[in-house]
């Protein structure tokens, strides 16, 4: 099994009305959430691990949640709010706001850790709760706890809106980067992390902190992925693009879908990568990716839909 612990909102989509005004209507989103529905999708094992509120935003989330078969077991309910972010999009590409004041994610604390499955081979983690308290120290320590012994994967996806602190998130970043053995980003994420760097010259240093394998999804450029001992790069999947919502979350579900599938997801095995195995897996999630950006909202394929896609 593989768990994504992370956050669960609403996002408001802007659409026109039938008499030609502007509405948002909700979707079930959130990037780990995403990567959850994305993984379950793909016929991965999965559960989801994150505060979920009781009110009917809630009950939608953990709906869509069991709807594509991920195992809600771990979800932590409160009577708090459910997190909602408001969508504006330019060209297809999304810019969020968020309301997020004391919702039930971000309220996650510590003592509402729940122990995990014995059968737990991977964590997936990031988003906007690092950038939060209390949730993003209590996620910072489920991390901690659980590196040694299970495949940890992180995808800071970074936010600038929501960070007060630069430097402090900077410096959580660098101890999560240390306890990861899978952390991928996009090209918008290096340029906030890392203004004035190259790809090659920050996948090291991020390697040369304990990390196996580094991945940077840049949209309509494909990806690149670097270990110690190989660099490949794959082209994206050429679509008509709805809009982005949830490509890059998709992205990540294909990455461990493929290694788990490939019986790869071991911190042994992902340290040794050879370049074949690393087109072949990136290949695989750009494909996925590339059916998300095909239609509206978070909407990843099911693994009968990338059989047929070949």
């Amino acid at each position: 099994m593989i768990v994504c612990c992370g956050e669960a909102l609403i996002d408001f989509l802007p659409r026109k009305g039938e008499d030609g005004a502007a509405v948002f209507q909700p979707f079930t989103g959130g990037s780990v959430l995403n990567v959850a529905i994305a993984l379950s999708r793909l016929g991965v094992r999965t559960g989801f691990l994150s505060g979920v509120s009781q009110d009917f935003f809630g009950t939608s989330l953990l709906d869509a949640l069991r709807a594509s078969n991920v195992d809600t077991g771990l979800c932590v309910i409160s009577e708090r709010p459910t997190t909602l972010a408001f969508v504006s999009l330019t060209d297809g590409h999304a810019q969020y706001a968020f309301f997020d004041e004391g919702s039930a994610g971000r309220m996650l604390a510590e003592e509402d850790l729940p122990a995990l499955p014995v059968d737990v081979a991977a964590l997936h983690f990031g988003s906007i709760y690092l950038m939060a308290e209390p949730c993003g120290s209590t996620i910072e320590t489920l991390i901690r706890n659980e590196s040694p012994t299970r495949v940890i994967s992180f995808d800071p996806n970074v936010r600038p809106s929501l960070i007060k602190n630069r430097d402090g998130y900077l410096a959580r970043l660098d101890r999560l980067f240390e306890m990861s053995d899978i952390v991928k980003f996009s090209d918008d994420d290096l340029a906030w992390m890392a203004p004035d760097g190259s790809f090659e010259t920050f996948a090291s240093g991020v390697l040369d902190k304990g990390a196996k394998l580094v991945i940077m999804t840049r949209g309509a450029e494909g990806a690149t992925a670097l270990t110690r001992t190989a660099a490949v790069s794959v082209p994206a999947v050429k679509v008509t693009v709805a809009d982005t919502i949830g490509a890059g979350d998709t992205f990540s579900a294909g990455m461990l879908a493929g290694l788990e599938d490939a019986g790869l997801l071991t911190k042994t095995a992902i340290a040794t990568l050879g370049e074949a195995q690393l087109r072949k897996l990136l290949t695989y999630a750009a494909s996925a990716a590339g059916i998300t950006s095909s239609r509206p909202g978070a909407n990843p394929p099911w693994k009968q839909e990338m059989q047929e896609a070949g």
